[in-house]
């Protein structure tokens, strides 16, 4: 029997040559496959886009997490009512892509590297946060969360201190979205999340042992494998879903026919 992790996995593959050659079209599937769930006032909705990048429709208003690549990925979307950006790599932060699909009601939360290189029009609409720090924003309390490496060989790429991960809730729905990381033990302590987004590739994060490790230590009801180009997702989802912990592994089309 196919499960919804399999059912995904097969429709990527079958539109994947759409994907390539229509854009304004695979952005429509991709909305008809985006996965709600059940909130406090209706339903969230979550459209991954690429890599890092996610588009999450909430009843209080859409908000969009390190939107990079041009804004045609973006048509078709509602407007962000706030933008999230974890760091300043080129995969998560574009200042051409940010200045293309933000509105004069756009607010943005950003890591303090990021914000000092954003132009002086969107540096009014941004909080700064560096990790532990909390925001009130789209009626809701944003936490900054540390995100960065621990093996020796890996420190140079996201060095503590410097990058964001972010918990916050979603029309009741508490959400973590963990940045470029590895699984650090701020990662493994948090408790009572529902949807979380891990990275998996190496050099720059971890390894999909290490992902699904930690995983099934916090125990999210839904995780979401990205940023994972070059490692193996199916792995990471087979090690999740038979550990003990009730963890439910959703696969999104983060890289056309790759996902």
């Amino acid at each position: 029997m196919l499960n919804r992790r399999t059912l995904l996995l097969t429709a990527s593959a079958a539109t994947a040559g759409a994907t390539m050659f229509r854009p304004y079209a695979a952005m429509a599937e991709s909305h008809a496959m985006g996965d709600a769930f059940k909130s406090a006032n209706g339903e969230i909705t979550i459209h991954p886009v690429s890599h890092a990048s996610f588009v999450m429709t909430t009843p209080a208003g859409t908000i969009y997490n390190d939107p990079v690549g041009g804004a045609s990925l973006y048509e078709g979307f509602p407007a962000p009512d706030l933008i999230l950006i974890t760091h300043h790599h080129g995969d998560h932060f574009d200042p051409e892509t940010l200045a293309a699909i933000a509105t004069d009601d756009t607010a943005l939360i950003t890591n303090p590297t990021v914000f000092e290189a954003l132009p002086e029009e969107l540096k009014a609409r941004t909080q700064s946060l560096s990790n532990g720090d909390n925001a009130e924003a789209f009626g809701t309390t944003i936490q900054a969360l540390p995100a960065y490496n621990l093996t020796e060989d890996r420190l140079q790429y996201h060095p503590q201190g410097r990058d964001n991960g972010y918990v916050f809730s979603a029309d009741g729905l508490r959400v973590y979205v963990a940045g470029d990381t590895e699984d650090i033990p701020e990662m493994r302590a948090l408790t009572d999340i529902d949807i979380a987004f891990v990275p998996m590739n190496l050099p720059y994060t971890m390894d999909e042992d290490q992902a699904a490790n930690a995983v099934t230590e916090f125990a999210p009801k839904v995780v979401y494998p990205y940023h994972y180009k070059g490692s193996d997702p199916e792995k990471f989802a087979a090690l999740v879903e038979d550990s003990p912990a009730k963890v439910e592994v959703r696969m999104g089309p983060w890289y056309g026919q790759d996902a």
